[in-house]
């Protein structure tokens, strides 16, 4: 009857990896630039698990007896995208980098494309999404043309004004696409990004929806569901793991939504996984630079963390981890190689080990399979026992 949960704060790295300077992000650090852009973070809940004990962050102080094992993990995996960082803290290292297109897609293949979708495209750029509706929005108005952009990310986004395009049509276009992209083209994403609103004042909506590729190989997920244990995805993993290895889904891109669905599903299932993303971390303050609102965004969590330890029963065990950073303080607007942190804890579990830096995310899923006694994870090296009171 044993149970693992998995809060995943979408974005939140704590520190520059020693080959940030390769993807141009020296200097990145999430929570800790964030603290000093704000002045001081105070997360007292945090602070008491240890999250202060990994790196100094202004304001959370390091507890004296932290209640969570602490330390931090490295990505293993080349890139440094959302999918391949959800995929190996689910045991399974992404070895070769997805491919990325920083001066748009290739002219054979966007030709393709529009044939197959019946429409023509404009754009074709690497852009911050909220920036590409501004330049090309009114465009899109007019013509009905989808925007079609990339980024740093392995990605491939289509943006259409919820009044010119269906959304059933945009996620029709986004699976088209992501069948079409295969072999060199096989990017990690393909992003459907409706928006509403007139010009001048586009807003993007919250139907957003991710069409990643399938795992290469059994996940974390994979192999709890195959041993008939409830498998449970709550924000947008789902989509990340291209809706494989769940007995229940529930997709949402609001944090406090996901927080209270948390609690719901901790109600509901007595054991196997319950995986938790909180994408607004990322999607809506690290991608927009805005650590003002980051900020509020990590003590929004911290106040409502006391509901998810009241909930631990005693055959719980709670990770609080990241997939990858997204400094809102550097000029970039795109996912920084960062390490993540790591709290680790359960009413049967030890209290301050210090778990150091571990080699690569899938230490985490490969933990997670054997406390939950499944098949292990393709990657990673437990420290269960390293965590054992």
């Amino acid at each position: 009857m044993s149970r693992v949960i998995i809060l995943l704060l979408d974005g939140v790295g704590c520190g520059e990896l020693p080959d940030a300077d390769y993807y141009g992000d020296e200097g990145s650090n999430t929570l800790a630039n964030v603290a000093k852009a704000v002045g001081r973070l105070n997360l007292p809940h945090l602070a008491r698990l240890g999250l202060g004990n990994i790196i100094p962050i202004p304001g959370v102080r390091p507890a004296r007896r932290p209640e969570a094992c602490c330390g931090r993990m490295a990505e293993s995996s080349a890139g440094k995208d959302s999918t391949t960082g959800h995929w190996e803290l689910a045991g399974l290292v992404t070895s070769t980098p997805f491919p990325v297109f920083p001066r748009g897609f290739p002219a054979d293949f966007i030709a393709r494309f529009e044939k197959a979708i019946g429409r023509k495209t404009i754009g074709n750029i690497s852009a911050s999404g909220t920036e590409v509706i501004k330049r090309l929005g009114e465009k899109h108005l007019h013509t009905g043309k989808p925007i079609v952009y990339t980024s740093a990310d392995s990605v491939f986004q289509i943006a259409c004004h919820v009044d010119v395009v269906p959304l059933d049509e945009l996620y029709h276009m986004c699976r088209t696409a992501r069948a079409m992209l295969k072999g060199k083209l096989r990017i990690g994403r393909v992003i459907a990004r409706p928006f509403s609103g007139g010009p001048g004042e586009f807003t993007r909506t919250a139907d957003r929806r991710d069409f990643s590729c399938q795992p290469p190989g059994p996940t974390l997920l994979d192999q709890v569901k195959k041993a008939g244990l409830p498998v449970v995805g709550i924000g947008k993993v789902d989509d990340l793991f291209a809706h494989r290895g769940f007995t229940e889904t529930h997709h949402s891109v609001n944090n406090r939504a996901c927080l209270k669905l948390l609690l719901k599903s901790m109600r509901k299932a007595s054991t196997g996984l319950i995986f938790t993303g909180l994408a607004q971390f990322d999607t809506d303050w690290g991608h927009r630079n805005d650590p003002s609102a980051f900020a509020a965004g990590l003590r929004q969590l911290d106040d409502f963390l006391p509901h998810i330890l009241n909930r631990l029963r005693q055959n719980d065990l709670l990770f609080v981890t990241a997939d990858h950073g997204n400094d809102p303080t550097t000029p970039s607007t795109d996912h920084s190689r960062e390490y993540v942190p790591l709290l680790a804890l359960g009413p049967e579990f030890g209290t301050g080990v210090d778990l150091g830096t571990r080699p690569t995310f899938a230490d985490l899923g490969q933990t997670a399979a054997e406390f939950l006694k499944v098949k292990p994870t393709r990657d990673g090296t437990s420290f269960l026992k390293e965590i054992e009171a």
